[in-house]
């Protein structure tokens, strides 16, 4: 009966001999970096649930969480991260601006690892999960969508939309309580998003008309899918029938797409030339070469939709932190407000072409970008052997061996807390990016390189008219709640700006007050 034991132990033991020469081997290729050595990898789905644990796994979140804590903990801006399970592969984790330029400066050498988006790609193809080729070929023909004509659009949709907000739903109301931000920042958008990238003006008031041959009207099915995108992204699809919730969700999806299919039928047979919108622009610029190949409805479809994904809810999330931290910060406030007041003082709604003057707004907006970047974790890969160098606080600076293959994190958080760039890291001063020498190569919210979004200016349009209106009729405040009274202003601004990880940073809870403006 011995003998019997002896196989599995024997088996047991010599694949945990070989687990441990990997990590060994592993260490050894980066000459011991120093970093995060643990059992589990944070690549791993369980891992994802964890809290941190020293020597088990980094935890969930924990980019965000540690900022450049941990960058300052191992003496360096660039640091690993290597695990036991699932495998040993080395994972470089960088807040360096230097080194993070020179990798997403050289696509050959750091590619974007695309299996990870393949999630990204249930209505098609697309921007976010390709590259090389494939890549160049959605960026030539997405690109010229994203033009001035379709900024002027965000702009003027967005302003429709704030002032149809405080005519309509907050119509006679001098005080509006909110108990979640986002309540009102998803909507607006939504809005957006439906009218610059569809074409489809939404509005507050309900539509209730559902189209023939549709379920749910679009307003619906496009709020569905951006609230419950990562239902549909961690659910296989034989279960989306399995409840009420999971159906309604597959649902959601399946009008989303058939309407999108409908409006490239009826854009193509349109003889209108005077659409501006996401989806009119890019079928336009789909149509101009006739040399080149052309995307598929599928890819069509594939790359609209990442679009709607990254200009609803990055802009959701972070009007929604920026509308916090202009409620903790009462004295940033009203210092917006103040300009606002000198540029615009009638009242009157302001025009996209004055939006370069409004400098104050998009101070803010860049500052709450920089506290609270969407995508906290940018993720690359080594195509070669090659090498990084690495400073520190103290202006050090050491060579870091690369091999091919290896796992390259670009930590957003780690770069925009690191004092070498920014003073006071975690204060929010909007004003440090009203100088003309603030560090621009320390500021990635939007990635970089060519790979760096397209929608950058969109996103930034539509929140510096978010901003402009809402804080030029509104003062805004935390909610005042018995249980939190005496607080003090850390443990406040802990409470109001926590954060979970999501598709993106993710706001928990933001009770706010908005008091009309005498």
């Amino acid at each position: 009966m011995a003998s019997l034991w002896l196989v599995p132990w024997s088996l047991t033991l010599v694949y945990l001999i070989r687990k441990l020469l990997s990590y060994w081997n592993a260490v050894q290729s980066i000459q011991n970096l120093p970093g995060y050595r643990t059992i589990l990898s944070q690549s791993t789905v369980f891992a994802n649930f964890l809290p941190g644990a020293s020597g088990i796994t980094p935890g969930r979140n924990h980019i965000f969480i540690n900022k450049h804590n941990a960058f300052q903990y191992f003496g360096w801006d660039i640091i690993s991260a290597i695990a036991v399970f699932p495998n040993s592969k080395p994972d470089l984790l960088l807040a360096d601006a230097a080194a993070i330029k020179e990798v997403t400066s050289s696509r050959p050498r750091f590619p974007k690892p695309v299996e990870r988006y393949t999630v990204l790609s249930f209505f098609g193809r697309n921007i976010v999960a390709s590259e090389f080729e494939e890549w160049k070929k959605y960026r030539k023909i997405s690109a010229p969508a994203f033009s001035d004509r379709n900024n002027k659009l965000v702009w003027d949709e967005a302003v429709r939309i704030m002032d149809d907000l405080f005519h309509t739903v907050w119509a006679g109301k001098e005080t509006v309580t909110i108990e979640h931000c986002i309540d009102i920042t998803v909507p607006i958008a939504l809005f957006v998003i439906g009218a610059a990238g569809f074409g489809q003006k939404l509005s507050w008031q309900d539509d209730t008309v559902v189209p023939p041959n549709h379920a749910m009207t679009f307003k619906d099915a496009l709020h569905i899918v951006t609230a419950d995108i990562f239902i549909k992204l961690v659910t296989p699809s034989w279960a989306l029938g399995l409840t009420k919730r999971l159906r309604t969700v597959r649902d959601a999806f399946e009008e989303l797409q058939q309407y999108m299919s409908e409006m490239i039928k009826e854009r193509q047979y349109s003889e209108s030339k005077e659409r501006h919108d996401l989806f009119s622009s890019l079928l336009e610029a789909n149509n101009q070469d006739l040399d080149e190949a052309k995307l598929t409805e599928s890819e069509l479809i594939g790359n609209i939709f990442i679009f709607l994904v990254a200009g609803h809810e990055t802009t959701a999330h972070a009007m929604c932190y920026a509308f916090a931290l202009l409620a903790l910060y009462q004295d940033e406030q009203e210092a917006l407000y103040q300009q606002i007041k000198s540029l615009i003082p009638d009242g009157r709604l302001p025009t996209y072409e004055e939006m370069p003057l409004l400098t104050r707004s998009m101070a803010v907006l860049n500052e709450t970008l920089r506290m609270f970047p969407p995508v906290t974790a940018i993720p690359k890969y080594s195509a070669e052997d090659t090498v990084l160098t690495a400073g520190n606080i103290n202006e050090d600076s050491t060579t870091i061996p690369v091999p091919q293959g290896t796992a390259i994190t670009i930590s957003t958080p780690g770069l925009h807390y690191n004092p070498r760039y920014w003073e006071d890291p975690h204060t929010f001063k909007p004003s440090r990016f009203l100088k003309q020498d603030w560090p621009r190569d320390a500021f990635l919210p939007f990635s970089g390189g060519a790979r760096a979004c397209l929608g950058r200016k969109f996103l930034e349009t539509e929140g510096v008219a978010i901003l402009t209106l809402l804080v030029s009729q509104y003062k805004i405040e935390v909610k005042e709640e018995a249980q939190f009274a005496a607080e003090t202003f850390e443990a406040r601004k802990t409470r109001i700006l926590d954060a979970k990880a999501g598709l993106t940073l993710t706001p928990v809870h933001v009770p706010l007050t908005f008091t009309r403006r005498a």
